[in-house]
């Protein structure tokens, strides 16, 4: 059901700092651009991604950091909201194409490493669920025991090397957790299927306040953490029904029984939950407490929108027949999809075109490049008019 995450290890998160409205080509939902980040918190959210980055690379090696997630380093943001900027640890990095073989200065130290813990416990359970589905080049057997040795390798690091005072057993359970809910004999529920990630996430955004020293924060971290795992896992099934339905997959819109209306709605509660919450957490003043704001308040209800406008044309609450899709073709051998690949991004389909021909699949599927920014539409949508602020512009009440 999740997506692939295996890249070219020399290509780190593509961030444009000087250009135009950019986003990351990595994993998660929240992927703000200029359009709708200050300059200010634009160059601070880089400066936490990139952060996340290396010290995946310092920790793990080069190839840890494909494993980069944007919605991973909402630890790094979080923890650095509640410590304050006089407590923050920070460094030189040097140049990178990501940042267009620029230097910047980046966020380290203990939050960091528990954002980059974070993505690889995630990133190891998306590859591998991704090679137990056999999706994609993974449906080729090579690739598929390189994709497995992979996931395993980044689970091992990461459960020898977890931050001290973490206790990795929530991240490190997903995969299992999720496989015995896949195929539990029984009902199963959204909250089952949703509960491995949202209490995944939980442990994570709660041990923040563990960092910052504010441990009064840990129960709203906890919740916040929980409705937004649980909120990314209802997006990523929403977005890949479709895909799932054709190849016969699992997954928890149909297999619970719910229907994209109710998931929908769960998904809708969850954005309400963490605009609720992550008030009643302590955050300091300053530039990480506004842009931990923007992410979990404003980008999730943006990647939501997103989410719904792609699942509303033409998606049903009942799977379609074979043949159902016009246009589709045959999957392709590996050195095929490999050119297919190639040409999606030689002639910019991957930017510009939704849906788009899956290189190996042969199968039309959405795009999530192609409609990442929405910086066709960016009209005085609350703070999205402020483009030379710190934050929010005067048409906003949302105290932030």
């Amino acid at each position: 059901m999740r997506r692939t995450v295996v890249r070219d290890p020399s290509n780190g998160p593509v961030i444009d700092i000087g250009g135009p409205a950019s986003v990351p080509a990595v994993l998660g939902i929240v992927r703000p651009c200029r359009h709708h980040l200050s300059p200010a918190l634009h160059r601070r959210w880089a400066a936490h991604l990139c952060g996340t980055c290396l010290s995946l690379r310092d920790g793990h090696g080069q190839l840890a950091r494909t494993a980069t997630n944007v919605d991973a380093l909402l630890v790094s943001v979080l923890a650095a909201a509640q410590a304050g900027p006089d407590t923050a640890t920070e460094r030189r990095a040097g140049p990178c194409p990501a940042r267009g073989l620029r230097t910047a200065t980046v966020v380290s130290g203990d939050a960091a490493a528990l954002a980059a813990h974070a993505a690889l416990l995630l990133a190891a359970g998306h590859l591998a669920d991704h090679v137990d589905d056999a999706q994609g080049a993974f449906r080729h057997r090579p690739l598929a025991a390189a994709g497995r040795r992979v996931a395993t390798r980044w689970s091992d690091r990461a459960r020898a090397t977890a931050p001290t005072g973490f206790d990795p057993s929530a991240l490190l359970a997903v995969p299992a957790r999720q496989h015995a809910v896949e195929h539990a004999a029984g009902t199963v529920t959204l909250a089952d299927a949703t509960a491995p990630t949202a209490d995944a996430v939980a442990a994570a955004f709660a041990h923040t306040a563990v960092l910052a020293g504010r441990p009064a924060n840990a129960a709203p971290l906890a919740v916040t953490g929980a409705a937004f795992g649980r909120l990314a896992h209802l997006i990523d099934a929403l977005d890949d029904l479709d895909d799932d339905r054709r190849d016969g997959r699992w997954n928890p819109v149909d297999a619970t029984g719910a229907g994209v209306d109710a998931t929908r709605a769960l998904a809708r509660a969850q954005v309400a939950t963490i605009a609720a919450t992550l008030p009643t957490v302590a955050l300091t003043d300053g530039l990480d407490a506004r842009l931990a704001h923007r992410l979990l308040v404003h980008e999730t209800d943006r990647a939501l929108g997103r989410t719904l406008l792609r699942s509303e044309q033409p998606s049903t609450d009942q799977p379609p027949h074979p043949g159902d899709h016009p246009g589709s073709h045959p999957p392709r051998e590996f050195l095929a999809g490999c050119a297919a690949a190639a040409g999606l991004c030689c002639t910019g389909q991957l930017c510009c075109t939704d849906p788009i021909t899956g290189p190996w699949s042969g199968q039309p599927r959405s795009n999530p490049c192609a409609t990442c920014c929405d910086c066709t539409d960016c009209g005085c949508d609350c703070c999205d008019c402020c483009s030379d602020g710190d934050g929010c512009c005067s048409c906003c009440d949302c105290g932030s």
